[in-house]
């Protein structure tokens, strides 16, 4: 995965998260400032004798291990551990390849907490260490067994045959303390037989963009795996950022994620025969076997319940399965699109068997408002742009549900999915933005339409998401001019300036290219439709519009019409609150109400890619600081927190030059985390 840097940004702000290959996020560092070069990776052993050693730690020494997936699902008996086909298993040995001088970067205490992991009563330095040390993989934790998992998967709507854990390994499943069990994965620990070309390893950009979302959607309160430990180190792997020719030396950094399952939608597709589009199949056909294997044992260890209930009836059995996750995904999908939040590669081998949001690679919350955002710069088509997402999930709903024939009738899940899904994502979708618009004591028909109105208003004044909702909070039912005056102002305050817009509306492609395409779409559509789409074509005219009248606007203009839209949309807000202050006998108890539902629906704080950006670039210069700040922010989304700029962390980062300090100052002193994006925001690009 690489980034793509679009022209006209004042420094180069370079963003590109994690693929099969491994490449991470972020730009390059703090005004040409110079990163330390440490010595290269070492050679990875050629077999499990030279990996890892197994050990016991002090302050981890109390990790229990219960490694149930590799007793109830075939392990490969193969040693081989370069790239290679994986049949009749789920889960092959791999060892972990040790990294030079690995350190914290940062560490997340509540989601450690899973684990029955206590923040360090005494040395807490002693304890860092000892996390870097055993989730870099530099030694094993007594108790883990590392293994990769086999899934297939379709990417971008194809079937891509076999991909598996690449990067990925299954160290064990920790028993926490209620009882709980907790897989743990180390992402970029080094080659596994799914690795392909790739080298197994992630690095300090896509690490920390996955660290510090798996924590944030957690706090937003959107189902999710987790994230323990970033570990960075001076191993260095090479990574060609934007496949333009211009390598360069990135540390290799490994990520502890943590999840009741990491199982996905692909894992049941390793069965497939020959897609008649790909030519490709999966490793296992004809093992129904495995796929009831599999599907015991998803359903007694998480969907106990239906495993009781259906426990002398299989068919029975899989059919309720199905159904709870196509209820939880839709119920996950409603939660994403109602915090702005784009995936950026759904995937089938990207969706959670048990609903949760999983492998965070070119995600990003959406700023400015646009219902056709597209997070993913490499995502040409917009597959998986921010109002696709709905039908997506629904789309690889219906991959799972072939994936699981004959074990469950494909009749059968289809009427499920036609019955459940939509009506599950629309019911989910409009309770939570009922409780962002403090519409707490009536549900009326008419609100559906509110919202729709608002997004629209949102749309048509480039207003930013997050903070528009935010805001919405202290608005007054009380119709006094002036007050309303203020509110116009706040709100035209989060929307898009002129300059904004005409980056936003700004031509992507050269005159005469887009002069070509168009006489080969009249010319020769069978040629076309394999260099474009008249969806790309229709959008590229409509930028060249919209750019052209943006020259006319000036920003006096462009105010006037942005509050006459707010203005309209806040008389009709106002009339339906009204009508809840109607059905209740103490209006300032429900106000009370109303605000507080309001404030712990919509976030203050949200990982927005120039503040992981900002991040990024002080860590890439040896600074962790600010990664460390921003985790306790995201800790607490919906309240208004101290000034975490000011925040420095107690204990100096080791190796931390003048020329970091200075730039992770330069980061501190940067726009408060609650405000919109910076202009320069603008240009960062994820792929």
């Amino acid at each position: 995965m690489a980034a793509a840097l679009r022209s006209g940004s004042r420094f180069p702000r370079r963003l590109a998260p994690a693929a099969a290959a491994g490449p991470g996020a972020g730009r390059l560092g703090c005004r040409g400032a110079a990163m330390q070069q440490p010595a290269a990776l070492p050679a990875r052993p050629g077999g499990p004798e030279g990996g890892a050693q197994a050990g016991g730690g002090g302050w981890l020494g109390a990790l229990r291990f219960d490694n149930l997936a590799l007793r109830s699902l075939p392990v490969d008996a193969s040693e081989d551990g370069g790239p290679r086909a994986v049949p009749g298993a789920c889960f092959c040995r791999v060892r972990p390849s040790p990294l030079q001088n690995p350190r914290l970067v940062a560490m997340s205490l509540p989601a450690l907490a899973l684990l029955g992991l206590e923040a360090p009563a005494a040395d807490r330095e002693a304890a860092e260490a000892e996390a870097a040390l055993y989730f870099s993989g530099n030694r094993l934790l007594a108790g883990s067994e590392p293994a990769a998992h086999c899934y297939c998967g379709h990417q971008f709507g194809s079937f891509a045959g076999q991909l598996g854990d690449g990067a990925a390994m299954y160290l064990g499943e920790v028993l926490g303390p209620r009882g709980e069990r907790w897989e743990v994965q180390l992402k970029g620990a080094g080659l596994t037989p799914f690795s392909r070309q790739a080298d197994g390893r992630k690095v300090l950009r896509s690490s920390i963009r996955e660290f510090l979302c798996s924590e944030a959607m957690f706090h937003l309160g959107i189902p999710t795996t987790r994230a323990g430990t970033c570990v960075t180190s001076d191993s260095k792997v090479v990574r060609d950022i934007f496949y333009d020719g211009n390598p360069k030396s990135e540390r290799c950094t490994v990520v502890l994620r943590i999840a009741s399952t990491f199982i996905r939608f692909g894992s049941f597709e390793i069965f497939k025969p020959t897609d008649e589009y790909t030519g490709r199949k999966g490793p296992s056909v004809n093992r129904n076997d495995i796929r009831i294997q599999m599907l015991d044992y998803v359903i007694s260890a998480f969907y106990p319940e239906i495993q009781e209930a259906y426990s002398d009836n299989s068919i029975q059995r899989n059919a309720a399965f199905f159904k709870e996750i196509t209820k939880r995904t839709a119920r996950l999908v409603a939660e994403w699109q109602c915090v702005g939040f784009c995936h950026g590669v759904l995937n089938t081998d990207n969706m959670s068997i048990v609903g949760l949001t999983i492998d965070y690679g070119p995600f990003g919350f959406m700023d400015r408002y646009d219902p056709e955002h597209i997070c993913n710069g490499s995502d040409n088509t917009g597959r998986y742009a921010y109002n696709k997402q709905p039908e997506i999930c629904k789309w690889n709903l219906g991959k799972l549900a072939e994936a699981l024939v004959p074990e469950l009738p494909l009749e059968i899940s289809e009427l499920i999915l036609e019955e459940e899904y939509d009506a599950e994502f629309e019911k989910h979708y409009l309770q939570k933005m009922r409780k962002k618009l403090g519409l707490i004591q009536l549900e009326l028909e008419e609100d559906s339409k509110l919202v729709s109105e608002l997004l629209e208003t949102m749309h048509l004044t480039g207003g930013d998401f997050t903070n528009i909702f935010y805001s919405l909070s202290s608005f007054s039912v009380d119709s006094d001019p002036s007050k309303l005056e203020d509110f116009l102002d706040e709100l035209t305050s989060q929307c898009a300036s002129v300059e904004e817009l005409k980056v936003a509306f700004k031509p992507q492609m050269d005159p005469r290219q887009l002069s070509m395409m168009l006489m080969l779409a009249q010319s020769n559509p069978q040629l076309f439709a394999l260099i474009g789409t008249k969806a790309n074509i229709n959008k590229e005219l409509e930028r060249i519009e919209q750019f052209s009248k943006l020259q006319q606007l000036t920003a006096a203009d462009l105010l006037s019409r942005n509050k006459r839209h707010w203005k309209e949309w806040l008389e009709k807000y106002r009339v339906r609150l009204q009508k809840e202050i109607e059905s209740v006998s103490d209006a300032d108890a429900w106000n009370t109400d109303h605000v507080k539902v309001m404030n712990s629906n919509n976030p203050k704080y949200i990982l927005r890619n120039y503040i992981a950006q900002n991040a990024i670039e002080a860590a890439e210069n040896g600074d962790f600081s600010e990664v460390r700040n921003v985790l306790k922010l995201l800790e607490n989304p919906f309240q208004e927190a101290e000034d975490l700029r000011e925040v420095k962390e107690d204990a100096e980062e080791e190796g931390a030059t003048a020329t970091a300090a200075a730039c992770a100052q330069e980061t501190r002193s940067r726009l408060p985390y609650c405000s919109k994006p910076p202009l320069w925001a603008s240009e960062l690009c994820v792929t």
